[in-house]
């Protein structure tokens, strides 16, 4: 039997899907995590994360004099330490929270009730996958604790109920019923039951066994002159249900998130717009059965749609856009993962003034028919509005694209090109092509009849070229896998001041050269990856580390030539970093991490598999 090596993508796929064991219990997480916003103090709504650990007791008093007031708490269980940490939130913060999460914590209905009326101002709470406190079904139980409950949210505006498998009809009622002002609630992923009613006619709902939807839609009539957001992702919501929803007498939802629920009906959402047409933002993102019809429906019946997403729609076509140019009002379009959309009709709206919105996102990715003439066109339309585009594994689109790119929309702030492999030098530099690559290119046009004729090649080549740097106000920008770069272009051209987050991963012929030209070029850079760049070596990572001071969230898995020499330079200069993965990098050992954690034990986490040269070999 043949053995064979696979490429690095497919042996990066593969690891995916693998647990991850960190060096580090979660218990060891750093106390540094309040300087994440250190340069945003004064912005409003920063989320600082707080893990349950000892060491995070004495950065809560920091927090306080600061009046922090939004603030996420990890790992809590019912340790002591965790007891202490919620002791110290109480005391110190809860007086001025506004928001409080708690997503998957593991804590005590006591420890939770004591949290809670600590914090008189919350505004939005954050409950999801917190089984442990529904599973008794003895929340709120008490007459004295519900009063105290009540006086506690009493502002309570945003409440998440997501993925709570223990949900019942009774302890929903005891929660929401100690909110009157709740504004958006989200029951995603929870055992909402459509079709079975257990009351027969009664109408006192108070199931301790289950979450119905009669119960919900008691509270909607309840709540309809306040409720102004919903979130019933991942439920079996079906036709009747949508009818009953739609039509509660008084409700104006303005937002509506759907996410694969896959037994919806484009009748389904054609009675939504009908019903709901004050909506303006709705998330149709996997519902399968949806076809051109629902998209249709849309266009047609919410005329204040803000943001739309639609994706992962395998049967949505260019056709379901035809009456697009009536959401005047869109910002926000998400196509993502629509194989049959071309944006042929976006293109033909977008083309004129008087009918096109004012996108600021769009995102196309994984729509391998887009081709570059489309995004000429739109990048051209959208000059004046857009600031984030997603062209992922938008694998025909070439050198072209990246020059309309440039050309057109300088004031981009997020820019996804990953996978997208016919990218190469000379479209980031904004050169022209050698004679040779340009005649290639054109045999290949001339190959696919439909690229020929939707493409802009010649009136391509009579536009001026720009380098890619002239995106100065770039915060994001992926090119993933976009093979055939090199340090020809990234030495040059990859020099944002403002860019937080960067990924070159997957680019092999890049060397130590675009390591420290990145560095220095972008030293805002909070997360960079740059995994499985085989030519990296610690003299580049020992003069590049200087120069990312503010970085957090470091990937270079799978680059062989590392040592510890790069870990120590790391340790060194990256003092902010709350997270390295290092995964295959046949030159580090275990005892170098275990060093690195010494001397920098602030660390979040390591992801460290396979260290040490582990034979990654498959048997075929």
């Amino acid at each position: 039997m043949e053995t064979q090596r696979l490429p690095v993508e497919v042996i990066t796929y593969i690891l995916s899907f693998l647990p991850i064991a960190d060096r580090k219990e979660a218990s060891m997480v750093n106390h540094t995590w309040y300087f994440a916003a250190q340069d945003s103090l004064r912005q409003e709504n920063i989320l600082y994360n707080i893990p349950a650990t000892s060491t995070s007791l004495a950065a809560i008093e920091s927090l306080a004099r600061r009046r922090v007031s939004c603030v996420s708490l990890t790992s809590l269980d019912g340790s002591t330490v965790s007891r202490d940490v919620i002791q110290a939130v109480s005391c110190h913060l809860g007086p001025h929270l506004q928001s409080l999460s708690l997503r998957g914590s593991s804590l005590t209905e006591t420890s939770f009730l004591h949290l809670l009326l600590a914090c008189p101002c919350l505004s939005s709470l954050d409950l999801s996958g917190c089984n442990s406190l529904f599973m008794s079904g003895t929340l709120l139980s008490k007459p004295e604790t519900i009063g105290q409950a009540r006086e506690a949210l009493t502002n309570l505006q945003e409440l998440n109920l997501a993925g709570l498998r223990y949900l019942s009809d009774l302890s929903f009622n005891r929660l929401t019923g100690c909110a009157p002002r709740l504004a958006r609630l989200s029951l995603a992923r929870c055992h909402l039951t459509f079709e079975f009613d257990p009351y027969r006619g009664s109408s006192n709902y108070n199931s301790t066994a289950l979450l119905s939807f009669r119960n919900l839609l008691r509270f909607l009539k309840e709540r309809a002159s306040s409720l102004r957001a919903l979130d019933l992702s991942g439920t079996s919501i079906t036709l009747p249900a949508m009818r009953s929803l739609v039509q509660v007498e008084g409700l104006r939802l303005q937002e509506l998130v759907l996410q694969n629920c896959r037994d919806l009906s484009d009748e389904a959402v054609s009675l939504l717009c009908t019903h709901q047409p004050h909506l303006t933002a709705l998330d149709l993102t996997g519902c399968s059965e949806l076809s051109d019809r629902a998209t249709l429906a849309v266009s047609a019946g919410l005329r204040a749609l803000q943001s739309l997403r639609l994706g992962k729609l395998q049967r949505l076509t260019d056709g379901g856009f035809l009456g697009i140019a009536e959401l005047r009002s869109l910002q926000n379009l998400d196509l993502s993962e629509c194989s049959l959309v071309s944006g042929s009709e976006l293109v033909k709206v977008c083309s004129s003034p008087e009918l096109r919105p004012n996108l600021a996102s769009l995102s196309f990715a994984f729509c391998s028919l887009l081709r570059d003439s489309s995004v000429l066109s739109l990048a051209r339309s959208l000059s004046p509005s857009l600031r984030v585009l997603d062209l992922s594994s938008c694998v025909s689109i070439t050198n072209v694209s990246i020059q309309a790119i440039s050309s057109h929309l300088p004031r981009l702030t997020v820019l996804r090109l990953a996978w997208c492999k016919e990218l190469t030098d000379w479209g980031l530099l904004g050169a022209e092509e050698p004679r040779e690559e340009c005649n290639h290119r054109r045999e290949n046009l001339e190959q696919d009849p439909k690229a020929l004729s939707d493409s802009s090649w010649k009136e391509s080549q009579k536009q001026p070229r720009v380098s890619l740097q002239v995106l100065q106000h770039l915060q994001e920008l992926d090119l993933m896998a976009c093979s055939k770069l090199t340090d020809t272009s990234i030495t040059k051209v990859i020099r944002f001041p403002a860019l937080r987050q960067l990924s070159l991963s997957l680019l092999p012929e890049i060397t130590d050269a675009s390591l420290v030209a990145v560095a220095r070029g972008c030293q805002s850079l909070e997360q960079l990856s740059m995994s499985h760049c085989g030519k990296l070596t610690d003299k580049g990572f020992m003069e590049a580390a200087g120069s990312l001071r503010r970085l957090q969230h470091f990937v270079i898995s799978g680059c062989s030539q590392l040592t510890c020499q790069t870990l120590m330079a790391i340790s060194r200069e990256c003092r902010q970093l709350k997270s390295l993965d290092v995964s295959m990098c046949h030159g580090i050992r275990m005892a170098d991490i275990e060093l690195f954690q010494v001397q920098l034990p602030l660390q979040t986490c390591v992801q460290s598999r396979f260290v040490g040269g582990a034979d990654l070999s498959f048997t075929l």
